[in-house]
């Protein structure tokens, strides 16, 4: 009797284990992205930050015309980003939203949860890495925008994720640059205070100076003695004028002659008495004070107006320590996703087949070839 040998599709798997295991991978793959996989919404906001501060004229920007972002709002957006994939941003979401126990429940399939650990026992680092996975901030350098995404197992726990990014995110950047505004402040009071005991110290010099020589002004004390000095050599070319046209009729011993030698060397006496007052007072030269007077006076006058703009950038530096200096501008408020985006199911299930036959495919091809080296 003749055996007959059995044909179709469990008989070929039978016989090419690797192609079964390949069939069984697939359909494996294909199950877990098409049944069980869970499903994943994603919400996203998209931010800008700008600063409020208002500058005193426009620069111009060649990278604003071509519609790339300023360079500081840039490194702005880059250190937000940076905060919010920090391990501090997750620590204040987690105290926040509860995200491990959201991550990590039972109801969620197996590979994409958190971890197979107790919460509590759950490592920081491993929580992080899951976080970073779930969690995504990019900077969109054409548009100049910061794009934040959140992953969540139902709409509104992604939702929340995203909006608390957005709002710690802009609470963040306010903080720190208050925190500069109030450095500067305490250290613009501190400037102040010593510019002030300055500008106190210089005036006192400059009134003990006045009080020492008696002098108000000694500028003006200086004019009004050359003012008589000159009054006096005027009075006296005239006096001079006179009794030389005198002696043209007169004789010299005449008695208006002898009166006008008089008044004349007085005048030359007194003359010569405000001169030496000018000169030297009470053995001092007078433009000597008056040049030491000038010397206080211009101090005390610049130290006051060192102190003036002190003032003035301390009321400043308060102004900024107490309003908003970056503003978070909302461009896309925190959506709330109505269809979950991930996973991809059918993608997933063609890539992870595709792969699974290419693996099998290679492992055939492997052992044919061992095979014919055996023959």
């Amino acid at each position: 009797m003749k055996k007959t040998h059995k044909t179709g599709p469990l008989a070929a798997l039978k016989k090419h284990p690797v192609l079964a295991t390949a069939v069984a991978g697939a359909v494996l793959a294909g199950g877990y992205w098409g049944f069980y996989a869970s499903d994943l919404y994603i919400s996203q906001a998209h931010v800008i930050i700008r600063s409020t501060e208002i500058s005193s004229g426009q620069s111009f920007d060649l990278g604003s015309l071509l519609g790339a972002a300023n360079s500081a709002d840039r490194a702005d957006q880059l250190l937000l980003r940076d905060y919010l994939l920090s391990v501090d941003m997750l620590k204040k979401l987690d105290a926040r939203l509860h995200l491990r126990e959201h991550y990590s429940a039972p109801e969620h399939d197996w590979f994409s949860r958190l971890g197979t650990r107790f919460n509590d026992t759950l490592e920081i680092e491993e929580f992080y890495d899951y976080y970073l996975g779930r969690v995504s901030v990019e900077f969109d350098d054409f548009a100049g925008v910061l794009v934040i995404q959140a992953q969540g197992y139902d709409p509104q726990t992604a939702q929340a994720i995203t909006a608390a990014l957005v709002d710690d995110g802009e609470r963040f950047m306010n903080e720190l640059a208050h925190n500069l505004a109030r450095e500067q402040v305490s250290f613009l009071s501190k400037q102040v205070a010593d510019i002030g005991q300055a500008t106190l110290k210089s005036r006192q010099a400059l009134l003990d100076y006045q009080n020492r020589h008696g002098l108000v002004s000694p500028q003006a004390s200086t004019e009004n003695r050359a003012g008589i000095v000159n009054a006096l050599e005027s009075q006296l070319a005239t006096f001079q004028t006179t009794r030389s046209a005198m002696l043209g009729y007169l004789m010299p011993n005449a008695a208006n002659i002898v009166e006008l030698n008089l008044q004349i060397a007085a005048l030359e006496r007194q003359i010569a008495a405000e001169k030496a007052k000018l000169a030297a007072p009470e053995g001092k030269p007078l433009n000597s004070t008056v040049e030491e007077y000038q010397r206080l006076e211009m101090l005390a006058s610049f130290n006051q107006d060192i102190y003036k703009t002190a003032l003035t950038a301390l009321e400043q530096g308060r102004f900024e320590a107490s309003r908003t200096l970056k503003k978070m501008s909302v461009l896309q408020p925190p959506t709330l996703p109505e269809y979950p985006l991930e996973p991809r199911r059918i993608y997933n299930s063609a890539v992870s087949v595709l792969m699974i036959l290419l693996a099998a495919g290679i492992v055939h091809l492997l052992a044919a070839i061992i095979r014919d080296h055996k023959d």
